[in-house]
């Protein structure tokens, strides 16, 4: 089974004429139809909002994107939060979902008026005492064990460092009560990459549950509740998409069948979907600079792991098309690597491809989300382009590579390297 890109080959070599490879590219119509399916399928829910998982995809182009899509912004750091705020995102439009986190940014978060959710009981202390306790609060539920759905295990909140335990969680509430909290929140992450209708329909019934639960045992009625991300995406081509519509559709019915009759029909749903709203809408372009034949057969290319880290990481799949040979039989097995010092610097292994050549563009699927920003510079190596393909055609550079010269800006207090022979183009 194949992946169908975006683009065609013919649009892709006009595009590395202007812009050499590698280099990410985003689809705007993708993003922005994507974006209207999640808002339609939890319409039924006046106050549902959409906070994109700025750590995904931490673009400011993209991110503005989003908020003209009505979305906000969910963030985790410091960082984060200044790079919503630079795009217009603010106040009760950025969720701050931490952990580990700094009084420093308890305090930014505080002071742009974010929603913050508490990761720990600790926490309340910490954010009263250096920060002041806002007229609203979160706070993030695990309730340990593991996580699973019909069709088995999804994953194990046990192991996992994020969240109250369900005794904390009671208790927080009734704290923040007592010390003038008007507002508040629930919020849980108990699987990561779903490819199931059924993952947000069962962890709302958890939640639904534990609202109505809080509202008897704290005399707390939530605001919202946050069903934060894990909603996934087919990396592999025999995998069968997530239906954002039945998803919508199966919360809707927890929702009448618990919140409702216990009187509490009027909790906005929110989620902070970041691999669902740009996970499948980039592509990491890559062209074939080498081949070699020894044990196995590799093709290297001009990316590596600095700017698709994920199968180094995880050995995580990532689709690859050849340009151009779509037809061809995948008659040949290779393993795609880059240029870094890590064996483990492969974005695909034993992959049955067409016959390659030096020169042939590669077209990695599935790179817009925990792509270009897990990239590292581990062996100097820069992290390349982000480009924008435009809904009418247009291309769009919306970060440019970066150089030798950034990397050494963190030396500016000195003279060491202030005179280093840079070749033109790096």
């Amino acid at each position: 089974m194949q992946k169908k890109p975006f683009i065609t080959k013919e649009q892709l070599d006009k595009i590395i004429e202007q812009y050499p490879t590698p280099f990410h590219l985003y689809d705007e119509k993708g993003i922005r139809e994507n974006a209207r399916r999640v808002k339609e399928a939890f319409s039924w829910n006046p106050g549902y909002k959409e906070y994109f998982a700025v750590k995904a995809t931490p673009n400011p182009f993209l991110i503005k994107l989003f908020h003209e899509e009505g979305c906000g912004c969910d963030c985790s750091s410091m960082t984060e939060l200044v790079l919503s705020e630079a795009c217009g995102v603010t106040g009760k439009d950025v969720m701050f979902s931490s952990n580990v986190t700094t009084a420093d940014e308890y305090r930014k978060a505080k002071a742009m008026g974010a929603i913050i959710n508490l990761d720990d009981f600790t926490h309340i202390d910490f954010l009263e005492e250096e920060a002041g306790l806002p007229d609203l609060v979160c706070l993030r539920y695990n309730p340990g064990g593991v996580f699973e759905l019909s069709n088995g295990i999804m994953d194990n909140p046990g192991d996992s460092k994020y969240g109250f335990t369900k005794y904390q969680l009671l208790k927080g509430y009734s704290v923040l009560k007592m010390r003038g909290v008007k507002n508040f929140g629930l919020h849980a992450f108990l699987a990561s990459n779903t490819v199931t209708n059924d993952y947000y329909s069962d962890l709302a019934a958890v939640l639904f549950r534990l609202a109505v639960e809080i509202k008897q045992q704290c005399d707390v009625s939530l605001s919202f509740i946050n069903l934060s991300g894990g909603v996934g995406i087919p990396y592999r081509p025999e995998q069968e998409s997530n239906d954002i519509m039945k998803i919508g559709e199966g919360v809707r019915k927890r929702y009448e069948e618990i919140l409702v009759p216990a009187g509490l029909g009027d909790i906005a749903i929110y989620t902070e979907m970041g691999r669902f709203m740009t996970g499948p809408y980039d592509g990491l372009v890559t062209k074939v600079i080498h081949q070699k034949h020894i044990y196995k057969e590799y093709l290297g290319c001009d990316a590596c792991a600095a700017d698709l880290m994920r199968p180094a990481m995880y050995g995580a799949y990532h689709h690859i098309t050849v340009m151009g040979k779509e037809d061809q039989p995948n008659s040949r097995l290779y393993d795609v690597t880059g240029s870094l010092c890590e064996n483990n610097d492969k974005f695909a292994v034993d992959r049955m491809l067409p016959y390659t050549e030096v020169g042939d563009i590669l077209f990695i699927h599935d790179a817009g989300a925990h792509g270009h920003a897990m990239g590292y510079n581990y062996n100097g190596k820069v992290r390349h382009a982000e480009l924008l393909y435009k809904e009418d055609g247009s291309v769009q550079l919306i970060r440019r590579s970066e150089t030798i010269r950034d990397l050494f800006a963190t030396f500016d207090f000195c003279d060491v390297v202030k005179d280093a022979d840079i070749p033109q183009g790096w």
